[in-house]
């Protein structure tokens, strides 16, 4: 790209019937829908900043802030339930009818049920670790169970500890991230919405719905994704493990996994390069339609 990508430089803002959706924009060609991860002061902008550069070279970047998270109007229903909606709107207020999509661990679940709810709607799917179920591993992972332990009693000392369990090499924790995460985290409003995903006693509640349900997880429909499908994961990732990708890659009936070594949760971040070249390779490839 010629022109500097700058949080300012790609802003903007869409007004729908439930409030602004807020949003990083950058590129032209095929739209391509960026969707971030969860946790405390988490961004779209800060996911994805560093890959806009090799991304918006060949597609129309469009980087969606979730309700719930500070960015875009707030929502008073649970983020996971608000996402999908939100993308719905978003893309119908652009007037966008195909997508590609790269979702980051809650994005990459927002992704999947997106596209198994719209299968004509999503050509191609990049998955950044985080779907599926824990197979071998301890649910909830220990990445999880930090995230919890913030948003119980919030604490620079939790934020910076939950931080380095994202992380193969803490060297990544700089103080800058740990400062606009802090400022974010525990702006009131974010900190509820949170709550609402993370707090003990909404995990609780959770699990006795899911325990009472008869509706399937959504990793148990994975048989139905119809979108050719790159699974990308850090191999040493403490949030969730790898062994989560198992069920996912035998399911989806069109699927990639690309597992990257001394790599935690943000592959994007962590293994940067390495991740682009493999991404632009599967989305840019003529046979993946």
């Amino acid at each position: 790209m010629t022109t500097e990508l700058t949080h300012a430089s790609t802003s903007r803002e869409l007004a729908t019937d439930q409030g602004v959706l807020r949003y990083h924009e950058a590129g032209d060609g095929p739209p391509l829908l960026l969707l971030h991860g969860s946790g405390p002061g988490v961004t779209g902008w800060r996911n994805f900043r560093g890959n806009l550069p090799a991304l918006a070279e060949h597609f129309r970047c469009l980087v969606l802030e979730f309700p719930g998270f500070g960015v875009s109007d707030p929502t008073d229903r649970h983020p996971m339930v608000a996402a999908p909606q939100a993308v719905t709107r978003f893309l119908d207020g652009l007037g966008l009818h195909q997508v590609d999509v790269i979702g980051n661990s809650m994005g990459g679940i927002v992704g999947v049920q997106w596209a198994l709810a719209h299968p004509d709607r999503v050509r191609r799917l990049v998955t950044i670790g985080g779907i599926g179920p824990n197979v071998l591993s301890p649910a909830p992972g220990e990445g999880i169970n930090l995230l919890m332990e913030f948003v119980e009693d919030p604490t620079r000392e939790r934020l910076v500890q939950w931080l380095r369990s994202m992380v193969h090499d803490p060297a990544l924790v700089t103080e800058e991230m740990i400062e606009e995460r802090w400022r974010q985290a525990t702006d009131p409003d974010t900190l509820a919405s949170s709550r609402r995903m993370y707090g003990r006693a909404a995990a609780a509640a959770r699990a006795k719905m899911t325990a009472a349900s008869d509706a399937p997880p959504y990793w148990a429909m994975l048989h139905k994704l119809r979108a050719r499908t790159l699974i990308t994961w850090g191999r040493d990732d403490r949030v969730s493990p790898v062994d989560m990708a198992l069920l996912p890659m035998r399911t989806i009936p069109d699927v990639e996994v690309h597992i990257f070594p001394n790599c935690g949760h943000w592959v994007m971040i962590e293994q940067k390069e390495a991740w682009e070249r493999t991404v632009l390779a599967f989305l840019t490839r003529k046979d993946a339609s």
